[in-house]
């Protein structure tokens, strides 16, 4: 099966349906099919050939949905580019992917003299905004109305259609290549859990770069649903929007969870349409849960974990989140294995652990990446005898839950012992005045390591590093209590909601001033 299922089944079937819905604009499965087949006859002109990479710098919106269907179209490869990426990160994506066409829009037009200059395979640069055109590059509307319509173009399911990057909190990014058949099996094992639903609005409110944005377009798509576009995550525009579109489901990452309940004017809009809302990425502190399904407690919620190596590796389905499931802890989980994923813990050795002995998570599933671009040596050791090695550490219950503790490189060893810094978070994320907190080690010459803490307060809210202190020693052993404190604005983020540790990491050693 093809990513283009959805515009060939119902762009034949039903064209009149709407399909997109984005800044004023409606576009019909109908006119969807025809712009994304036109499109795709756009592409020889521009110089990207078969199994070429396309490039895609924007914000959310039709267009660049539209540029990312016309790769799959074409048997061309689509590259939706890291938004939160500096200038030379993203020259390196394209570099790296050897992208001979680059679509970009307003918001990234400053960038294009530079890509221009150091990026020598682009031979086009699409425009996707309105407005005047930057030099050196050409409308998509301009060039759309001048194309032919071409067949679709994909001969093989297992063919590249997705190169996606990794955050690169670890090192140098690293292209996740997924195929047709890869993705269509992903997003089709999430059918179980009741979550996607044919006849509702659906939003993208995370961005295409991230796998759970692809999820979002791609599965409703392929349902029938309306895809309401939300360019940029503001909260008072997402409260907005699901109010006035009368958003039915949508995905979200923890930090976009927190911005919503903590927002002032959440009790003014009418979510009562929200029936499904999805989320992973990141861990969620029990609290913001809590918060949340009291906020909505008409609304359905599920969550997914997984990679952009592989995904959904397990699923928390909607019967988890009750008081039930809440008082026997399942909510702290990450849920249970998806559909034909097989996943287990094991120790340094590669040797399967039993049930509720911490170690690193590995999985085997035919949703998964064919590897990454160009690093074959990076792929065999991450993949070993067709095993996902995830870098996650954590456990399975005896009902087959999974508990996730820590990312391997997060874990922080002080005085011989470990301290996982989600638990210390957990607890941290309880106390009336945190809005958000991260935890890392910092260097220290008697322990090796000491726990510290990176705290944004809730607005007008003060406290003291010792109350913080005092609340920990109320719920976690003294060894985990954080030793030092930073106070922060905000937490730097390396994607959509994921917490950039390795910038924590560096600001703590070089911070002179922590608590």
């Amino acid at each position: 099966m093809y990513l283009t299922y959805g515009l060939n089944r119902w762009g034949a079937q039903t064209p009149g349906r709407t399909a997109l819905i984005c800044d004023g604009r409606e576009t019909s499965y109908g006119e969807l099919r025809d712009r994304v087949s036109r499109l795709a006859g756009c592409l020889d002109r521009w110089g990207a050939g078969p199994g070429d990479r396309v490039a895609i710098l924007a914000l959310n919106s039709d267009r660049a949905i539209e540029m990312m269907l016309a790769a799959f179209w074409g048997a061309r490869v689509a590259n939706n580019l890291n938004l939160r990426w500096s200038a030379p990160e993203i020259i390196y994506g394209i570099n790296d992917s050897e992208a001979t066409v680059l679509a970009i829009d307003k918001a990234f037009a400053p960038h294009l003299p530079a890509l221009r200059e150091s990026c020598p395979s682009i031979r086009t640069v699409v425009y996707l905004s309105d407005g005047d055109v930057p030099d050196g590059a050409v409308s998509m509307e301009s060039e759309l109305r001048g194309a032919d319509p071409i067949p679709e173009q994909n001969t093989d399911p297992h063919a590249l259609a997705i190169l996606n990057y990794t955050g690169g909190t670890t090192g140098r990014s690293k292209g996740v290549m997924w195929s047709h058949a890869a993705f269509t099996h992903a997003s089709a094992v999430t059918l179980g859990d009741g979550f996607w639903k044919e006849g509702l609005r659906a939003c993208l409110a995370t961005p295409l770069f991230h796998v759970t944005g692809l999820s979002v377009v791609l599965m409703n798509l392929a349902l029938g649903n309306p895809v309401v576009v939300l360019p940029m995550f503001d909260p008072e525009k997402a409260l907005q929007l699901f109010q006035d579109q009368k958003v039915g489901l949508t995905v979200l990452v923890p930090t976009m969870i927190q911005m919503l309940v903590h927002h002032p004017e959440f009790d003014r809009y009418d979510l009562s349409e929200l029936k499904y809302v999805r989320y992973g990425g990141s861990p969620i502190a029990e609290p913001l849960l809590r918060r949340f399904m009291e906020k909505l407690p008409h609304t359905r919620l599920a969550q997914v974990y997984g990679q952009t190596e592989m995904m959904p590796l397990t699923i928390l389905r909607d019967e988890d989140h009750t008081p039930e499931g809440v008082a026997r802890g399942v909510t702290r989980s990450a849920g249970r294995a998806s559909p034909y994923v097989e996943l287990y813990a094991v120790d340094v050795d590669g040797r399967r652990l039993p049930t509720g002995e911490p170690g690193e998570i590995v999985a085997r599933a035919l949703n998964g990446m064919m590897g990454y671009w160009n690093k074959p040596e990076q792929t065999a050791e991450t993949v070993v005898d067709g095993l996902l090695h995830t870098g996650d550490i954590g456990y399975l219950d005896d009902e087959g839950y999974l508990y996730l503790v820590d990312r391997k490189k997060d874990m922080i060893v002080t005085g011989g012992e470990n301290v996982y810094s989600t638990e210390v978070e957990s607890v941290l994320a309880g106390h009336p005045a945190v809005q958000a907190c991260a935890v890392v080690a910092r260097p220290d010459e008697t322990w090796g390591e000491a726990v510290h803490a990176c705290v944004v307060l809730q607005p007008g809210q003060s406290v003291e590093p010792e109350a913080l202190q005092a609340h920990c020693r109320e719920h976690i052993a003294g060894y985990k209590i954080p030793r030092s404190f930073s106070f922060m604005d905000e937490l730097p983020l390396s994607g959509p909601g994921k917490v950039n540790k390795v910038a924590l990491r560096e600001h703590v050693k070089n911070d002179e001033s922590s608590a």
